[in-house]
């Protein structure tokens, strides 16, 4: 299926809508985009910040040119502070074209939690986007070299409070003020800027139209526009997200029929354990509920049936010795904590929830609606009664602070962002209904990750966007086939893909 159309009514329409109705929600009032300008300009130049870049040398991978800018910038947007904290930002050209004068693209990563790319040589997105784009690789705040939250460093934090404090300066919000920082005194003339949002880079650009549209030249995204009708909550998402999780196990199972039994017997194994699981390599523990996580990148990505397959039937070590005792393998252990990266983005399992929440507290999202699905999701349950036991999707969940070594020292930190509930607003409908930025966005119809229900919802209060649908990719279509995705949206937004 492949469509492409601007009569987002008709289609609208056509979305069945959720049984189950929306908890009420305080009324949010978001400061007019000029104001928040006004706000950001006069916080830098009244705090110790110095949003000059320091720039270093140019660089060669093969095809490219590299360079680096670091920017010391506030750590907090809403008030003259002290505290500050490193932007760092990668700069791109196609090699030869260090001095020629062009556009410039700002790339926002998927996340939240993770760095930008970094590149070995110039091809997929990045080769297509550098044939007229001057390309900027910003880390967002918290990842990568702009003072990254690892758990050394969060572990600085003299309580849990402190650190929960600390993390609410690393939202959409944040990210967009400090890119509009970094655009100011990077780009010549302050010219606006093209802005490509993959995932949750593409909520980042949705908040971008809402707080400074007059940064943007043109927005494209990818798999990424957030929920924000009607003061979408993070209740909302699970609730949407589950059943294509569903979906996704069903579709699993039916390519792989043979992991219905193993997976069945390796949940029996954890559960009949002491302790209710096995170490884990760091010092975990991985219990049957643990397993279910693999199915946050083993399900949604377009090689991700693949990968947990082959994960699986590694699972269990070889009996060389008659008698001995049956034991999962070290290999399937160990590629169960690599596949999940707390280790290295701790920032993405605390503030996964938080990034939905708008006045509303996410107390446990996922975790809750999870509950509700016990027959879907108790994996020992649907193993002793011989059910497929079904994976979870992209959800954070409370036990993982307890079953996951490196989480572990945050627990009471994620509880306490878990119950805030005066998240300040992400997004204006206002300013999106009057949206005069062109927008381009390819939306997958079976994405996993960013449900396709809500991704039109949003669509429909963002005036002039132009929507590419398709199945031809999963969330994955920017990293499995970027040049053909970019050459389709920008061929949206210059004509040369008509919409009807």
């Amino acid at each position: 299926m492949r469509m492409t159309t601007t009569n987002l009514s008709t289609l609208f329409a056509q979305i069945p809508k959720s049984p189950l109705p929306r908890p009420p929600l305080p009324k949010l009032r978001f400061p007019s985009p000029s104001h928040n300008f006004h706000v950001l300009m006069s916080t830098v130049h009244g705090s110790s910040a110095s949003s000059d870049p320091l720039s270093g040398p140019w660089l060669s991978v093969p095809g490219l040119r590299l360079r680096d800018h670091r920017f010391t910038l506030p750590l907090d947007y809403s008030h003259h502070s002290s505290s500050t904290i490193s932007v760092f930002a990668r700069e791109l050209v196609s090699a030869g074209k260090e001095n020629d004068q062009l556009p410039y693209l700002l790339y926002l990563q998927g996340g939240p939690g993770f760095e930008s790319p970094r590149p070995t040589e110039s091809s997929g997105w990045i080769n297509k986007a550098c044939e007229e784009f001057r390309v900027i690789l910003m880390d967002q705040r918290g990842t990568g070299l702009s003072t990254p939250l690892t758990p050394s460093s969060m572990s600085q934090f003299h309580s849990p409070q402190a650190l929960a404090d600390y993390l609410t300066y690393f939202r959409a919000d944040s990210i967009v003020n400090d890119a509009e920082i970094i655009r100011m005194h990077l780009v010549p003339d302050a010219k606006p800027w093209t802005i490509l949002g993959q995932s949750y880079g593409g909520f980042c650009a949705v908040c971008y139209l809402s707080l400074a549209p007059k940064g943007l030249k043109q927005v494209l995204i990818t798999g990424g526009l957030p929920p924000i009708t009607n003061g979408c909550s993070a209740d909302d998402v699970y609730r949407a997200c589950s059943e294509k999780v569903i979906v996704q196990n069903d579709k699993y199972y039916q390519r792989y029929p043979q992991d219905l039994d193993l997976v069945r017997d390796v949940v029996k194994y954890l559960e009949e354990s002491e302790g209710g699981g096995v170490p884990l390599p760091s010092g975990g523990i991985l219990t049957a509920r643990g397993l279910q996580a693999l199915g946050l990148s083993g399900l949604g990505a377009s090689s991700g049936f693949e990968r947990l397959h082959y994960m699986l039937e590694r699972v269990w070590d070889p009996i060389l010795v008659p008698g001995a005792p049956k034991r999962i393998s070290y290999f399937f252990l160990k590629a169960f904590e690599d596949w999940l990266s707390f280790d290295t983005n701790p920032l993405y399992a605390l503030l996964h929830e938080p990034i939905y929440c708008q006045g509303a507290s996410a107390q446990w999202s996922a975790h809750r609606i999870i509950a509700d699905n016990e027959d879907k999701f108790d994996a020992i349950k649907a193993a002793k009664e011989n059910r497929p036991v079904y994976f979870t999707g992209e959800m954070v969940f409370p036990w993982m602070f307890d079953e996951i070594h490196v989480l572990r020292p945050f627990k009471e930190a994620a509880h306490i962002l878990a119950e805030k509930d005066d998240w300040p607003p992400l997004y204006d409908t206002v300013a999106l209904n009057h949206n005069e930025v062109p927008v381009a966005a390819a939306v997958y119809y079976d994405d996993m990750y960013v449900n396709f229900k809500l991704s039109m919802e949003t669509a429909s209060q963002i005036a002039g966007i132009r929507l590419w649908i398709t199945n031809e990719y999963m969330h994955s279509g920017l990293r499995d086939a970027g040049g053909q995705v970019l050459d389709h949206l920008f061929g949206m937004l210059n004509g040369k893909s008509p919409v009807f």
